[in-house]
């Protein structure tokens, strides 16, 4: 396969909301409370909730930029790319990486939306989450058909009304759900407590994929206080081996055949020594344990139940014998540090190269458009999907690395992790150095 004949449709990039997603989809009552974006004297652009300041940390949106200008120091929209927050401009940035489709996580409010989670007022809070999702689905997605997989952010504080909000966004056409990789850590009942049941069971019920992404437990994967920023950012996709394991040994996926969880951002790589391991593990301990897994091995679940996501893994690709290829879906991760942008297309055929042409397209956007629910080809016709067409239909389009540093702005090293400290962030940049305190982690 060539490369100009690939489709490839991403399932996790990010999006930095845009100023004014709140107008109008707030009711009346919580209308003033709603967040708002605003500019600070130094230049910076900060979301404004509850007294409280959410900047927009550097490396949420860095494509474009030189390696030397990356950062976690609060940042402005003026330093990034458009197609960061412009619906339209990030559909060009799109199509000028030969990119068909994205699924945008949240940026401000968190992965799962731990900000309105911790607002005390619960009204309130429902009130928020719903505008949010109204805005992501409608304001978002639907401002340019057959370009996104819309994504919801979950009531993290009620199953009940979590499950509620997955029927009415699956109503709207959402299929997937933000969720913590360990909502324990957040202060919520863990994966293996039956309290979410409701929401499991309504996921299942509407066919709506849960994703969790690295870092959505807002927790620093840090070694050592001395320990460089260069070991969380290694170790931070590999980390969500911890919440793979809580799922085959929790009840959810053998309560809940149907039930699809994607470990967004995760990696391959690692998952053949994962499900050796479990098996060993079962067989060696379920008799005292307890564990039953019928007729199947922990493996054979995981594959079966289990989504898993890449961003640039050819350790993976090369083992793919040992995972579900029907279930391995590909990632760009725009606009963050880690992302393939724009030349997404051909760091992906450099571990495809080889590859069965049937494989590359389940990899590539096959699996993504049966798990997702997502239908590009019925607005678009196919051949209009390939690398090759959607470049051709972004030749104006400036990929250049260039400056966009603002006048006075400087960056004060990051030395070790302990030092995401001093900046008040409560988890870590991730894979990519993602934002901590205010959207994603």
């Amino acid at each position: 396969m060539r490369t100009e004949d690939l489709i490839l449709v991403s399932v996790d990039d990010h999006v930095v909301e845009p100023p004014g997603m709140f107008e109008g989809r707030v009711p009346a009552a919580y209308a003033d409370a709603a967040p708002r974006l605003v500019t600070k004297d130094d230049g910076t652009d900060v979301w404004l909730y509850e007294g409280k300041e959410i900047p927009n940390i550097g490396l949420n949106a860095v494509v474009g930029r030189p390696p030397e200008e990356y950062g976690i120091e609060p940042s402005a929209l003026s330093e990034m790319r458009p197609g960061c927050y412009d619906v339209h401009e990030r559909v060009r940035d799109m199509n000028a990486n030969g990119v068909l489709g994205s699924m945008c996580f949240p940026s401000f409010p968190q992965f799962c939306g731990q900000l309105f989670a911790r607002t005390e007022d619960k009204e309130m809070a429902l009130a928020m989450v719903r505008a949010y999702n109204d805005w992501h689905i409608e304001g978002w997605c639907a401002a340019e058909p057959g370009r996104f997989i819309p994504l919801a952010l979950p009531v993290l504080w009620d199953a009940d009304l979590a499950a509620d909000e997955v029927r009415r966004v699956a109503a709207k056409g959402c299929h997937a759900v933000t969720f913590s990789e360990n909502p324990e850590k957040l202060g919520w009942p863990s994966l293996h407590s039956a309290s979410w049941e409701p929401f499991w069971r309504a996921c299942e019920e509407e066919g709506t994929v849960v994703c969790l992404h690295i870092g959505s437990s807002s927790q620093l994967v840090m070694t050592s206080v001395e320990a460089p920023i260069d070991v969380l950012i290694t170790l931070q996709p590999m980390n969500i081996v911890q919440a793979a394991a809580d799922l085959v040994w929790s009840p959810v996926l053998r309560r809940h055949p149907a039930l699809r969880i994607a470990l967004s951002e995760g990696g391959i790589g690692w998952i053949p020594y994962l499900l050796e391991r479990i098996d060993y593990v079962y067989q060696h301990h379920h008799a005292w344990t307890g564990q039953d897994f019928g007729d199947m091995l922990p493996s054979e679940l995981f594959k079966e139940r289990v989504i898993t996501c890449f961003i640039d893994d050819s350790f993976g690709i090369d083992n793919r014998r040992y995972l579900n290829i029907d279930n391995v879906t590909w990632e760009c991760d725009y606009p963050h540090s880690d992302s393939t942008w724009p030349q997404a297309p051909e760091m992906a055929m450099k571990y495809l190269e080889g590859v069965d042409g049937p494989d590359v397209d389940k990899i590539t956007h096959l699996n993504a458009m049966r798990h997702f629910r997502y239908d590009p080809f019925a607005v678009r016709d196919r051949a209009r999907c390939t690398v090759q067409a959607l470049r051709a239909e972004a030749t104006d389009v400036d990929v250049s690395v260039r400056s966009r540093r603002r006048a006075g702005a400087g960056r004060e090293p990051l030395r070790a992790a302990a030092d995401l400290g001093r900046l008040g962030t409560g988890s870590p940049p991730g894979a990519a150095g993602k934002d901590p305190g205010g959207g994603g982690s």
